[in-house]
């Protein structure tokens, strides 16, 4: 790994370097904090977490070839609180903080790198704005994304340590919930490319309005490079706002050709404004996706989104936008649009013989809950819509609860199952606007939801699967997906 030399690692983190004089200026092979994925020459990082303490594992990953390992107890101290003997150590740093070295190694990494960063960050499709990107993107370049959830301060540095002389762009998605977060985020990445998907309502414990978001999301320029690009959605009102950063103007896209509207309106200092790049004749074909028309750079270009919903074709003109600054062709980002595949839990299709799943159970705010019940809305025959709680909503949660569930009534879903404990704010009010053909239900927690699938479940049902991450409807997708149907 280019410049990672123990010596050079040991100065960015600020640690105490104990190596024989031949180790100093050799390079680690990758950096990991997880044992079970050393390998021979690699630096092993051992934090101490919650569940486990990676001290107890330092002799393993020196058996597997371990170059050096960067610790925040010394030998002494984890022979007396896990039995390891201190004379099985080889090279190793001592630092304060495990977590922060990871970092700062991190930080010390992207310096040595000349190949373009698109940071992705916003309130709503993130993952699958930065699955279009890289998708698009490795039409011409080798490509390493953020994979999972590796988005906060731990998993981002981890992408970084990732990169290798074979990677020709990255793609990272950067998620928060706090101020200042971002601006540690992009201290790592110092993105080229920085793209934001929309300010919607999350988070909202600690940013308070979106506005608050809004600030705490564009603490992405604090170290975007000098001759960086900011793309942004221009339908979005608040990102509508910017206008140039660092000195170049800011670039738009969208699923309109004039965007949020009249700037003074959104009280920006010009009169009107286009997006850049932007779809039109956008047509559904249900859960099979879309196609529209890709407007650039002043021509037309017909294209398909496999992934279905509205908001997956503006996250394609999102990529379509960063693609154009890195120079693919048009009849590249079409391609590239076309074959991107859906993530597990963010708007997965699942078909299965006797029912279609809609797997969204990875996160949940307003924004996500209405665009999933948009999307279940193009589904044929019975429509079951399976909610749980979405959490991070500060004092507005009662009231955003209440309006995805008389959204879902409006629509006139055939089932809605409301689950949790704020969720039943989104079952009150779908009881007060149903029209008196639907199924409306009520369960305080996943296990009773469980419990009563088999009464909820018919042959033929498209159901949605959507709620925050905590509440583990990963298993409710498990359930409906299982061969064994007798658990329905």
């Amino acid at each position: 790994m280019k410049n990672l030399t123990l010596i050079n690692i040991a100065a960015a983190c600020g640690g105490r370097l104990y190596c024989q004089e031949k180790q100093k200026m050799q390079e680690i092979t990758c950096a990991v904090i997880d044992s079970r994925q050393i390998e021979a020459g690699g630096l092993f990082i051992a934090t101490v977490g919650e569940k486990a303490d990676g001290h107890k594992f330092i002799p393993q990953v020196y058996e597997k070839g371990a170059l050096c390992v960067v610790c925040e107890k010394s030998p002494e101290r984890v022979e007396e609180e896990h039995g390891i003997q201190a004379g099985a150590w080889g090279a190793c740093i001592l630092v304060k903080s495990s977590l922060q070295a990871l970092k700062d190694i991190a930080e010390f990494y992207r310096r040595q790198l000349t190949i373009p960063v698109i940071g992705i960050t916003g309130s709503v499709g993130k993952t699958s704005t930065k699955e279009f990107i890289a998708g698009v993107l490795a039409q011409k370049y080798q490509v390493l994304k953020t994979e999972g959830n590796f988005n906060n301060e731990i998993g981002l540095p981890l992408t970084l340590l990732k990169i290798r002389d074979a990677h020709e762009a990255a793609v990272v998605e950067m998620g928060i919930s706090e101020f200042g977060e971002m601006h540690r985020l992009s201290k790592m990445a110092r993105p080229d490319i920085c793209v934001l998907t929309n300010i919607g309502q999350c988070h909202l414990e600690n940013l308070k309005s979106r506005d608050g978001i809004l600030k705490a999301k564009t603490e992405i320029f604090d170290f975007m490079a000098d001759d960086g690009y900011v793309c942004v959605n221009g339908d979005d009102d608040k990102l509508a706002t910017l206008e140039e950063i660092k000195g170049r103007r800011v670039i738009r896209f969208g699923l309109t050709q004039n965007g949020a509207g009249d700037r003074k309106a959104a009280g920006s200092r010009a009169a009107g404004y286009l997006n850049d790049v932007y779809a039109s004749e956008v047509k559904s074909l249900g859960l099979m996706g879309s196609t529209a028309i890709m407007n650039l750079n002043g021509k037309a270009y017909p294209v398909t989104v496999s992934l279905p919903g509205r908001h997956m074709v503006a996250n394609a003109m999102a990529a379509a936008a960063v693609a154009v600054l890195l120079g693919l062709s048009a009849e590249e980002i079409r391609t590239g649009i076309s074959h991107v595949q859906p993530v597990g839990g963010r708007s997965n299709i699942i078909r299965l013989e006797d029912r279609v799943v809609i797997d969204d159970c990875y996160n949940a705010n307003p924004v996500s809950m209405r665009s999933a019940l948009d999307l279940l809305d193009t589904a044929l025959g019975r429509k079951v819509a399976i909610m749980g709680d979405m959490f991070e909503l500060g004092e507005a949660s009662d009231a955003m609860h209440a309006e995805i569930g008389s959204y879902a009534a409006k629509k006139g879903l055939d089932v809605i199952v409301c689950v949790g404990e704020n969720s039943r704010f989104m079952y009150d009010a779908a009881l007060a606007d149903y029209d008196g053909s639907q199924e409306i239900h009520y369960y305080v927690d996943r296990r009773k939801l469980l419990a009563a699938m088999e009464l909820l479940i018919r042959e033929g049902d498209t159901i949605l699967v959507k709620a925050s991450h905590g509440m583990g409807f990963a298993e409710v997708v498990k359930a409906l997906c299982s061969s064994d149907t007798s658990r329905l």
